[in-house]
């Protein structure tokens, strides 16, 4: 396509829903669509995932072609965990948020552009195109195009080919002044291609974490551990982040490369902080249960690095990919918001280790416990009932510990208390969209808010 033609096409292309005019330097954001919102009825309100279901759908489906391999064993594992229905909640995330700030960032109609004209790198064919070239990667994947080198004999060196230079945008003349909000069904290639990508390294945490806790079921079924042993489930979790690691450099953003990368470092941060409160003497590491403010915030930090973390940054990389430059509101809105839904959805998870059965959560209940770790309940069941603190610094390890400290939690108002815990953060999420324009996406994130909450599986 000619570059002329590309740009022509991609100006024709931008139907705009809503013009929102932003001027001076007293703008203030919290009045965007604030009024009109209030005004909507529940009939109105749109399910989450209902309003993404199509989406979702090919992403998972579509998913699986970044997994191949050219060893059986491998292509088994890394695709075991995607074969069973799950959440998609990081996903979600990032689809919501893509389709609720598309428009509103300086640089759109430049993402829109490159993913619309050849060459610019932001269609879905150049995505899964490798930056090097094959026979340097030596990444095989039966369901992508494959030209690697031999190994019958030495490598030899290949002449450089000289690069076809990429086009050049060339920017609409409307005033810089001016916000356009887009038609709310945009969604990008490389916001799509960043929702597999989350879910990618989310499953591969899962596989390490099933290994590492031990954990007999996963999503209803036997865990990666239980149905393939322990060393392939690592390597497996090793295998989905490679693969999510190249994809995460084809969509062309360091910010978001730098966002994603420091994603896996905090989950595994956020691991060895649990790892030191139940295996604190034996990885040589010093680490004392206590009740209180530094109980909480040691809690709390584990809760984002492990849960909260690759939500919010997820989200805050699908709104950097809209075209949000640093100093606009935007990705500040959509970071805090995955940090605070992030954080409730752990707490309420912690809750329902408690108050659901396996048949609804799909793994074994009372898990936390029988691993040694203390969550929120048990936090607050200590500040009621002294006599939990004993049984939190000896890990539950002798017997009746379990069944004596979920009795201490039934007795005590623990788990109401982290349930209103979890409602501070979801109203913080939800207030924190007051900055958003209205749109059907804005309305289910604020939904998603209350289900986080309100969830039982």
């Amino acid at each position: 396509m000619r570059l002329s033609a590309c740009n022509a096409r991609v100006k024709r292309d931008l139907s705009y829903k809503a013009r929102l005019s932003i001027r001076g330097k007293n703008w203030n954001p919290v009045t965007i669509g604030t009024t009109k919102l209030r005004r909507r009825s529940a009939s109105h309100f749109h399910h989450p995932y209902k309003l993404l279901a199509p989406e979702l759908a090919h992403l998972r489906t579509t998913l699986l072609n970044l997994l191949g391999s050219s060893h059986p064993s491998l292509n088994d594992i890394a695709q075991y965990y995607f074969l069973h229905p799950s959440k998609q909640l990081r996903p979600l995330l990032v689809l919501l948020f893509s389709r609720a700030t598309n428009g509103l960032g300086r640089d759109w109609e430049l993402k829109h552009w490159a993913a619309e004209c050849e060459g610019a790198g932001g269609r879905t064919e150049e995505l899964d195109r490798p930056l090097t070239r094959p026979d340097v990667l030596n990444d095989w994947n039966p369901h992508m195009p494959d030209h690697t080198a031999s190994f019958e004999s030495a490598f030899s060196i290949q002449p450089p080919t000289i690069p076809t230079p990429p086009p050049v945008f060339t920017p609409s003349s409307s005033t810089r002044d001016t916000s356009l909000f887009s038609s709310s069904d945009v969604l990008l290639p490389t916001q799509l291609r960043l929702a597999q990508i989350v879910e990618m390294i989310h499953v591969a945490s899962l596989l390490h974490d099933d290994v590492i806790d031990k954990s007999p079921l996963r999503r209803g079924s036997a865990s990666a551990p239980a149905a393939f042993g322990n060393k392939l489930s690592v390597l497996g979790g090793d295998f989905l982040l490679g693969r999510a690691s190249a994809a995460l450099s084809r969509l062309g953003d360091n910010e978001v490369v730098e966002l994603i990368a420091s994603v896996i470092a905090n989950l595994v941060e956020g691991e060895i902080l649990q790892m030191k409160e139940v295996h604190a003497p034996e990885l040589g590491l010093v680490g004392t249960p206590r009740a209180g403010r530094e109980g909480w915030n040691i809690y709390l930090k584990k809760c984002y690095l492990k849960t909260a973390s690759l939500m919010a940054k997820g989200a805050r990389a699908a709104v950097v990919l809209g075209g949000c430059k640093e100093g606009e509101v935007w990705k500040e809105v959509a970071y805090a918001y995955g940090r605070n839904v992030g954080i409730a959805f752990q707490l309420v998870d912690d809750i329902l280790d408690y108050e659901a059965g396996e048949a609804t959560l799909g793994k074994p209940g009372g898990a936390d416990l029988q691993l040694g770790l203390a969550t929120g309940p048990a936090l607050y069941a200590w500040e009621e009932h002294p006599e939990m603190g004993p049984l939190i610094e000896r890990k539950f390890e002798k017997e009746g510990d379990v069944e004596l400290a979920r009795d201490l939690v039934r007795r005590s108002s623990g788990v109401e208390r982290t349930r209103d815990l979890a409602l501070a953060h979801a109203d913080k999420a939800r207030e924190v969209l007051g900055l958003l324009p209205d749109s059907d996406a804005k309305i289910a994130l604020e939904v998603l808010t209350e289900r986080v909450v309100k969830r039982t599986w």
